[in-house]
Protein backbone atom coordinates (compact mmCIF):
# COMPACT_ATOMS: atom_id res chain seq x y z
CA UNK A 1 0.00 0.00 0.00
CA UNK A 2 1.46 3.36 -0.79
CA UNK A 3 0.91 6.06 1.64
CA UNK A 4 2.01 9.71 1.48
CA UNK A 5 5.61 11.01 2.90
CA UNK A 6 5.65 14.75 4.35
CA UNK A 7 8.38 16.48 4.48
CA UNK A 8 9.83 18.04 8.47
CA UNK A 9 8.53 21.60 6.78
CA UNK A 10 5.02 20.14 5.91
CA UNK A 11 4.53 18.53 9.54
CA UNK A 12 5.21 21.55 10.76
CA UNK A 13 2.38 23.53 9.20
CA UNK A 14 -0.06 20.38 9.84
CA UNK A 15 0.54 20.72 13.48
CA UNK A 16 0.76 24.52 13.86
CA UNK A 17 -2.42 25.02 11.91
CA UNK A 18 -4.00 21.91 13.91
CA UNK A 19 -4.83 20.64 10.46
CA UNK A 20 -5.46 16.89 11.98
CA UNK A 21 -4.02 13.97 14.14
CA UNK A 22 -0.35 13.38 14.48
CA UNK A 23 0.31 9.97 16.00
CA UNK A 24 2.98 8.71 17.95
CA UNK A 25 3.59 4.90 17.07
CA UNK A 26 6.27 3.98 19.23
CA UNK A 27 6.06 2.17 22.87
CA UNK A 28 4.65 4.41 25.95
CA UNK A 29 8.14 4.62 27.13
CA UNK A 30 9.36 6.66 24.06
CA UNK A 31 6.55 8.89 24.51
CA UNK A 32 7.08 9.60 27.74
CA UNK A 33 10.29 10.87 26.83
CA UNK A 34 13.39 7.62 27.53
CA UNK A 35 15.64 7.45 24.46
CA UNK A 36 14.96 3.84 23.66
CA UNK A 37 17.41 4.49 20.61
CA UNK A 38 19.74 6.79 21.98
CA UNK A 39 18.42 10.23 20.19
CA UNK A 40 19.69 13.46 21.34
CA UNK A 41 16.32 14.48 22.88
CA UNK A 42 13.43 11.72 24.38
CA UNK A 43 9.94 12.31 24.33
CA UNK A 44 7.71 13.48 21.70
CA UNK A 45 6.78 15.87 18.79
CA UNK A 46 4.43 18.34 20.04
CA UNK A 47 0.87 17.73 19.97
CA UNK A 48 1.50 14.02 19.40
CA UNK A 49 -1.05 11.33 20.28
CA UNK A 50 0.40 7.87 21.79
CA UNK A 51 -0.55 4.91 19.91
CA UNK A 52 1.36 2.08 19.99
CA UNK A 53 1.86 -0.02 16.98
CA UNK A 54 1.41 -2.49 19.68
CA UNK A 55 -1.90 -1.88 20.90
CA UNK A 56 -3.64 -2.76 17.07
CA UNK A 57 -3.49 -6.37 18.71
CA UNK A 58 -5.93 -5.85 21.38
CA UNK A 59 -9.91 -6.74 19.56
CA UNK A 60 -11.79 -2.96 20.97
CA UNK A 61 -8.16 -1.20 19.10
CA UNK A 62 -10.45 0.91 17.17
CA UNK A 63 -13.25 1.48 19.90
CA UNK A 64 -10.18 2.77 21.73
CA UNK A 65 -9.43 5.18 18.71
CA UNK A 66 -12.75 6.71 18.12
CA UNK A 67 -13.19 7.04 21.96
CA UNK A 68 -9.86 9.76 21.76
CA UNK A 69 -12.09 11.49 18.66
CA UNK A 70 -9.79 10.35 16.16
CA UNK A 71 -12.34 9.60 13.20
CA UNK A 72 -12.23 8.60 9.80
CA UNK A 73 -12.95 12.00 8.05
CA UNK A 74 -9.99 13.60 9.54
CA UNK A 75 -6.37 14.03 8.44
CA UNK A 76 -3.95 11.70 10.55
CA UNK A 77 0.16 11.53 9.89
CA UNK A 78 1.74 9.08 12.11
CA UNK A 79 5.94 8.69 12.88
CA UNK A 80 7.77 5.93 14.77
CA UNK A 81 11.22 5.45 14.85
CA UNK A 82 11.33 3.64 11.23
CA UNK A 83 9.19 4.22 8.35
CA UNK A 84 8.40 0.58 7.88
CA UNK A 85 6.60 0.97 11.60
CA UNK A 86 4.60 4.18 10.29
CA UNK A 87 3.25 2.18 7.58
CA UNK A 88 2.35 -0.54 9.56
CA UNK A 89 -0.16 1.30 11.69
CA UNK A 90 -1.40 3.47 8.71
CA UNK A 91 -2.18 -0.28 7.23
CA UNK A 92 -4.28 -0.80 10.04
CA UNK A 93 -5.97 2.39 9.76
CA UNK A 94 -6.55 2.57 5.91
CA UNK A 95 -8.33 -1.17 6.78
CA UNK A 96 -10.52 0.60 9.87
CA UNK A 97 -12.06 2.58 7.16
CA UNK A 98 -9.65 5.80 7.27
CA UNK A 99 -8.39 6.77 4.07
CA UNK A 100 -6.41 10.85 4.68
CA UNK A 101 -3.08 9.22 5.88
CA UNK A 102 0.64 9.97 5.84
CA UNK A 103 3.33 9.36 7.17
CA UNK A 104 6.38 11.53 8.85
CA UNK A 105 9.68 9.54 8.04
CA UNK A 106 12.15 12.21 9.23
CA UNK A 107 11.38 11.83 12.97
CA UNK A 108 15.08 10.85 14.02
CA UNK A 109 17.26 12.24 11.46
CA UNK A 110 16.05 15.67 11.22
CA UNK A 111 13.19 16.24 14.10
CA UNK A 112 14.66 15.61 17.03
CA UNK A 113 18.41 16.47 15.81
CA UNK A 114 16.63 19.69 15.17
CA UNK A 115 16.32 21.99 18.61
CA UNK A 116 14.80 24.41 17.09
CA UNK A 117 11.86 21.88 16.61
CA UNK A 118 9.64 21.35 19.92
CA UNK A 119 9.41 18.18 21.87
CA UNK A 120 7.15 17.12 25.02
CA UNK A 121 7.59 14.87 27.42
CA UNK A 122 6.40 13.80 30.48
CA UNK A 123 8.06 15.77 33.58
CA UNK A 124 9.42 12.68 35.58
CA UNK A 125 9.40 9.70 32.90
CA UNK A 126 12.67 8.31 34.27
CA UNK A 127 10.47 7.23 37.72
CA UNK A 128 7.84 5.49 35.38
CA UNK A 129 10.18 2.48 33.74
CA UNK A 130 9.51 -0.47 31.55
CA UNK A 131 10.58 -4.09 31.45
CA UNK A 132 14.20 -3.41 29.47
CA UNK A 133 15.48 -1.28 32.03
CA UNK A 134 14.12 -3.34 34.47
CA UNK A 135 15.98 -6.07 33.18
CA UNK A 136 19.13 -4.35 32.57
CA UNK A 137 19.25 -3.21 36.33
CA UNK A 138 18.69 -7.45 37.19
CA UNK A 139 21.77 -7.81 34.74
CA UNK A 140 24.41 -5.46 36.61
CA UNK A 141 24.20 -2.78 33.81
CA UNK A 142 23.72 0.64 34.16
CA UNK A 143 20.26 1.54 32.09
CA UNK A 144 19.94 5.17 31.34
CA UNK A 145 18.88 7.48 34.15
CA UNK A 146 20.38 5.00 36.83
CA UNK A 147 23.28 6.46 39.18
CA UNK A 148 23.31 4.12 42.03
CA UNK A 149 24.74 0.73 43.06
CA UNK A 150 22.18 -0.10 45.66
CA UNK A 151 18.24 -1.49 44.31
CA UNK A 152 15.37 -3.33 45.72
CA UNK A 153 12.74 -4.65 43.31
CA UNK A 154 9.41 -5.13 45.16
CA UNK A 155 6.26 -6.93 44.27
CA UNK A 156 3.19 -6.23 46.09
CA UNK A 157 0.59 -7.74 46.69
CA UNK A 158 -2.33 -7.22 49.54
CA UNK A 159 -2.17 -10.37 51.81
CA UNK A 160 -1.72 -12.83 48.84
CA UNK A 161 1.94 -14.19 48.76
CA UNK A 162 0.81 -16.75 46.32
CA UNK A 163 0.20 -14.01 43.76
CA UNK A 164 4.03 -13.79 44.00
CA UNK A 165 5.01 -17.33 44.11
CA UNK A 166 2.80 -18.05 41.22
CA UNK A 167 5.58 -15.93 39.35
CA UNK A 168 7.43 -12.60 39.54
CA UNK A 169 10.71 -10.95 38.39
CA UNK A 170 13.44 -12.53 39.12
CA UNK A 171 15.40 -11.08 42.11
CA UNK A 172 12.29 -9.39 43.61
CA UNK A 173 10.99 -9.67 46.93
CA UNK A 174 7.61 -9.88 48.44
CA UNK A 175 6.26 -6.59 49.71
CA UNK A 176 2.49 -7.11 51.38
CA UNK A 177 0.85 -3.51 51.81
CA UNK A 178 0.04 -4.35 55.37
CA UNK A 179 3.43 -4.03 56.14
CA UNK A 180 3.49 0.12 55.12
CA UNK A 181 0.05 0.61 56.16
CA UNK A 182 -2.76 -0.01 59.15
CA UNK A 183 -6.05 -2.26 58.12
CA UNK A 184 -7.38 -0.27 61.23
CA UNK A 185 -7.56 2.99 59.57
CA UNK A 186 -5.64 2.01 56.18
CA UNK A 187 -3.72 5.16 56.48
CA UNK A 188 -0.30 4.66 56.55
CA UNK A 189 1.92 3.42 59.34
CA UNK A 190 3.59 5.21 62.29
CA UNK A 191 7.17 6.86 61.83
CA UNK A 192 8.28 3.90 63.92
CA UNK A 193 6.41 1.25 62.05
CA UNK A 194 7.81 2.44 58.31
CA UNK A 195 11.34 2.33 59.90
CA UNK A 196 11.16 -1.25 61.08
CA UNK A 197 9.19 -2.54 57.78
CA UNK A 198 11.47 -0.81 55.41
CA UNK A 199 14.40 -1.84 57.13
CA UNK A 200 13.42 -5.18 56.93
CA UNK A 201 12.66 -5.23 53.56
CA UNK A 202 16.42 -4.13 52.96
CA UNK A 203 15.43 -0.54 51.85
CA UNK A 204 17.20 2.72 52.82
CA UNK A 205 16.58 6.44 51.98
CA UNK A 206 19.34 5.88 49.26
CA UNK A 207 18.04 2.97 47.93
CA UNK A 208 16.27 2.63 43.92
CA UNK A 209 13.01 0.74 44.64
CA UNK A 210 11.61 -0.73 41.89
CA UNK A 211 7.74 -1.36 42.66
CA UNK A 212 5.28 -3.23 40.58
CA UNK A 213 2.32 -5.78 41.29
CA UNK A 214 0.02 -8.00 39.05
CA UNK A 215 -3.30 -7.32 37.64
CA UNK A 216 -5.69 -9.81 37.00
CA UNK A 217 -5.83 -11.93 33.93
CA UNK A 218 -8.94 -12.07 31.80
CA UNK A 219 -8.04 -14.71 30.06
CA UNK A 220 -7.20 -16.69 32.99
CA UNK A 221 -8.39 -16.14 36.41
CA UNK A 222 -6.45 -18.45 38.31
CA UNK A 223 -3.26 -17.46 37.22
CA UNK A 224 -2.73 -14.31 39.47
CA UNK A 225 -5.14 -15.53 41.80
CA UNK A 226 -6.82 -13.03 44.44
CA UNK A 227 -4.34 -10.37 42.48
CA UNK A 228 -6.39 -7.63 40.90
CA UNK A 229 -5.35 -4.92 43.51
CA UNK A 230 -1.37 -5.88 43.33
CA UNK A 231 -0.63 -2.90 41.28
CA UNK A 232 -2.54 -0.11 42.36
CA UNK A 233 -1.13 -1.58 45.76
CA UNK A 234 2.38 -0.81 44.20
CA UNK A 235 1.79 2.46 43.85
CA UNK A 236 0.07 3.26 47.09
CA UNK A 237 3.33 1.42 48.30
CA UNK A 238 5.37 4.27 46.13
CA UNK A 239 3.50 6.69 48.00
CA UNK A 240 4.25 5.68 51.51
CA UNK A 241 7.95 5.43 50.50
CA UNK A 242 7.74 8.40 48.97
CA UNK A 243 6.39 9.88 51.87
CA UNK A 244 8.85 8.19 54.41
CA UNK A 245 12.19 9.37 52.47
CA UNK A 246 13.28 6.60 49.61
CA UNK A 247 14.96 9.41 47.39
CA UNK A 248 14.54 7.31 44.69
CA UNK A 249 11.19 5.41 43.76
CA UNK A 250 10.62 4.08 40.64
CA UNK A 251 7.35 2.27 39.33
CA UNK A 252 7.36 -0.64 36.38
CA UNK A 253 4.49 0.79 34.12
CA UNK A 254 1.75 -1.72 32.88
CA UNK A 255 3.31 -3.71 36.21
CA UNK A 256 3.83 -7.37 35.74
CA UNK A 257 1.81 -7.75 32.76
CA UNK A 258 4.30 -5.36 30.75
CA UNK A 259 7.21 -7.53 31.84
CA UNK A 260 5.13 -10.87 31.04
CA UNK A 261 4.32 -9.58 27.77
CA UNK A 262 8.30 -8.54 26.80
CA UNK A 263 9.11 -12.04 27.30
CA UNK A 264 11.45 -11.86 29.88
CA UNK A 265 12.15 -14.81 32.38
CA UNK A 266 9.89 -15.27 35.15
CA UNK A 267 10.86 -16.86 38.96
CA UNK A 268 8.61 -18.50 41.64
CA UNK A 269 11.71 -18.46 43.68
CA UNK A 270 11.15 -17.10 47.13
CA UNK A 271 13.90 -14.53 47.65
CA UNK A 272 14.74 -13.49 51.00
CA UNK A 273 14.63 -10.06 52.33
CA UNK A 274 17.70 -8.99 53.53
CA UNK A 275 17.65 -6.24 56.40
CA UNK A 276 19.63 -3.02 57.01
CA UNK A 277 20.17 -1.57 59.79
CA UNK A 278 19.47 1.85 59.25
CA UNK A 279 17.24 3.35 57.07
CA UNK A 280 18.82 6.72 57.10
CA UNK A 281 16.49 9.69 57.63
CA UNK A 282 13.84 10.73 59.95
CA UNK A 283 10.64 9.34 58.65
CA UNK A 284 8.73 11.25 57.25
CA UNK A 285 11.08 12.91 55.31
CA UNK A 286 8.24 14.38 52.98
CA UNK A 287 5.32 15.08 55.27
CA UNK A 288 4.04 17.38 53.20
CA UNK A 289 3.28 14.48 50.56
CA UNK A 290 0.22 13.13 53.01
CA UNK A 291 -2.75 14.93 54.40
CA UNK A 292 -5.01 14.42 57.37
CA UNK A 293 -8.33 15.58 58.03
CA UNK A 294 -7.70 18.72 60.01
CA UNK A 295 -5.41 19.90 56.74
CA UNK A 296 -8.09 18.21 54.25
CA UNK A 297 -10.49 21.02 55.93
CA UNK A 298 -8.57 23.95 55.89
CA UNK A 299 -7.80 22.85 51.98
CA UNK A 300 -11.71 22.75 51.47
CA UNK A 301 -11.86 26.57 52.81
CA UNK A 302 -8.47 27.87 50.53
CA UNK A 303 -8.57 29.58 48.05
CA UNK A 304 -4.96 27.66 46.53
CA UNK A 305 -5.73 24.40 47.53
CA UNK A 306 -8.31 21.59 46.68
CA UNK A 307 -9.31 18.01 47.38
CA UNK A 308 -10.01 15.73 44.30
CA UNK A 309 -12.34 12.68 44.82
CA UNK A 310 -11.07 10.40 42.70
CA UNK A 311 -13.90 7.57 43.55
CA UNK A 312 -16.56 6.52 41.16
CA UNK A 313 -19.56 8.26 40.33
CA UNK A 314 -22.29 6.23 42.27
CA UNK A 315 -19.76 6.40 45.33
CA UNK A 316 -19.51 10.78 44.81
CA UNK A 317 -22.99 10.91 44.75
CA UNK A 318 -24.10 8.72 47.40
CA UNK A 319 -25.73 5.77 45.74
CA UNK A 320 -23.05 3.40 47.34
CA UNK A 321 -20.43 3.55 49.78
CA UNK A 322 -17.64 1.20 47.41
CA UNK A 323 -16.79 -0.60 50.37
CA UNK A 324 -18.37 -3.26 52.57
CA UNK A 325 -17.04 -2.47 55.20
CA UNK A 326 -17.74 1.48 55.32
CA UNK A 327 -21.41 2.41 56.20
CA UNK A 328 -21.81 6.06 55.38
CA UNK A 329 -22.95 7.01 51.64
CA UNK A 330 -21.93 10.48 50.16
CA UNK A 331 -19.20 12.47 49.94
CA UNK A 332 -16.73 15.33 51.03
CA UNK A 333 -18.49 19.06 50.39
CA UNK A 334 -16.26 20.95 48.19
CA UNK A 335 -14.72 17.70 46.99
CA UNK A 336 -13.92 18.11 43.34
CA UNK A 337 -15.01 14.80 41.28
CA UNK A 338 -11.89 13.23 40.09
CA UNK A 339 -13.76 9.98 38.22
CA UNK A 340 -11.41 7.17 38.62
CA UNK A 341 -13.98 4.61 36.72
CA UNK A 342 -16.88 2.59 37.26
CA UNK A 343 -16.29 1.84 40.80
CA UNK A 344 -14.14 1.14 44.05
CA UNK A 345 -12.25 -1.22 42.50
CA UNK A 346 -11.03 0.32 38.82
CA UNK A 347 -8.56 2.75 37.60
CA UNK A 348 -9.44 2.97 34.15
CA UNK A 349 -9.73 6.52 33.48
CA UNK A 350 -6.03 6.77 34.41
CA UNK A 351 -4.67 4.06 32.35
CA UNK A 352 -4.31 2.98 28.86
CA UNK A 353 -5.96 -0.45 27.72
CA UNK A 354 -2.53 -2.27 28.41
CA UNK A 355 -2.37 -1.41 31.63
CA UNK A 356 -0.16 1.37 31.44
CA UNK A 357 0.01 4.86 32.52
CA UNK A 358 -3.07 6.94 30.58
CA UNK A 359 -1.24 9.55 28.19
CA UNK A 360 -0.64 12.55 30.47
CA UNK A 361 -1.96 15.41 27.99
CA UNK A 362 -5.51 13.61 28.02
CA UNK A 363 -5.21 12.92 31.79
CA UNK A 364 -4.48 16.85 32.09
CA UNK A 365 -7.03 17.54 29.64
CA UNK A 366 -9.59 16.44 32.03
CA UNK A 367 -8.06 18.28 35.16
CA UNK A 368 -8.55 21.12 33.36
CA UNK A 369 -11.73 21.23 32.48
CA UNK A 370 -12.70 20.35 36.21
CA UNK A 371 -10.05 23.17 37.06
CA UNK A 372 -7.69 20.83 39.05
CA UNK A 373 -4.17 22.83 38.16
CA UNK A 374 -1.05 22.45 39.00
CA UNK A 375 -0.75 26.29 40.61
CA UNK A 376 -2.83 25.07 43.08
CA UNK A 377 -2.02 22.53 46.37
CA UNK A 378 -3.97 19.36 45.53
CA UNK A 379 -4.53 16.56 47.73
CA UNK A 380 -6.30 13.53 46.03
CA UNK A 381 -8.41 10.88 48.20
CA UNK A 382 -10.56 8.10 47.60
CA UNK A 383 -12.21 5.31 49.91
CA UNK A 384 -9.05 4.21 51.49
CA UNK A 385 -5.98 5.69 49.50
CA UNK A 386 -5.32 3.52 47.08
CA UNK A 387 -6.87 5.01 43.82
CA UNK A 388 -5.75 8.49 45.84
CA UNK A 389 -2.24 7.52 45.62
CA UNK A 390 -2.09 6.27 41.89
CA UNK A 391 -4.18 10.17 41.20
CA UNK A 392 -1.52 11.33 43.13
CA UNK A 393 1.24 9.67 40.85
CA UNK A 394 0.18 10.93 38.07
CA UNK A 395 0.38 14.19 39.07
CA UNK A 396 3.76 13.82 40.66
CA UNK A 397 4.75 12.43 36.95
CA UNK A 398 3.76 15.58 35.60
CA UNK A 399 5.64 17.37 37.47
CA UNK A 400 2.69 19.15 39.50
CA UNK A 401 4.53 21.02 42.79
CA UNK A 402 2.43 20.18 45.56
CA UNK A 403 1.01 17.29 45.39
CA UNK A 404 -0.65 15.01 48.47
CA UNK A 405 -2.66 12.03 49.04
CA UNK A 406 -5.40 12.95 51.74
CA UNK A 407 -4.71 9.68 53.14
CA UNK A 408 -7.91 9.28 55.48
CA UNK A 409 -10.46 9.58 52.65
CA UNK A 410 -13.44 8.91 52.70
CA UNK A 411 -13.55 6.11 55.24
CA UNK A 412 -12.01 8.34 57.91
CA UNK A 413 -14.04 11.43 57.04
CA UNK A 414 -17.30 9.72 57.09
CA UNK A 415 -16.35 7.53 60.51
CA UNK A 416 -16.72 10.95 62.33
CA UNK A 417 -19.79 11.69 62.91
CA UNK A 418 -19.37 15.31 63.40
CA UNK A 419 -17.54 15.84 59.68
CA UNK A 420 -20.71 16.91 57.07
CA UNK A 421 -21.54 15.35 53.81
CA UNK A 422 -23.49 15.61 50.73
CA UNK A 423 -25.38 13.20 48.42
CA UNK A 424 -26.98 13.67 45.34
CA UNK A 425 -25.74 15.40 42.37
CA UNK A 426 -24.21 18.67 43.26
CA UNK A 427 -26.11 21.93 42.04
Amino acid sequence: MNIREISTNELKDFIDNNKGWLIDARPTEAYNGWALQGEKRGGHIRRAKCLPLNWTKYLDWIEIIRSKGILPDQEIVIYSYTSDEAKKLAQVFKKAGYEKLAIYPHFLSEWVKNEELEMDRLARFNHLVYPDWVQALIKGEKPEHYHNDKFVICHSHYRNRDAYLSGHIPGAIDLDTLALEAPETWNRRSPEELKEALEAHGITSNTTVVLYGKFMDPDNDDDFPGSAAGHIGAIRNAFIMMYAGVKDVRVLNGGFQSWRDAGFEISKEDVAKVRVNDFGVQIPSKPELAVDVPQAKEMIAAKDADIICTRSWPEYIGEVSGYNYIEKKGRIPGAIFGNCGTDAYHMENYRNLDHTVREFHETKAIWDEIEVTGDKHLAFYCGTGWRGSEAFYNAWLMGFPRVSVFDGGWFEWSNDPENPFETGIPD
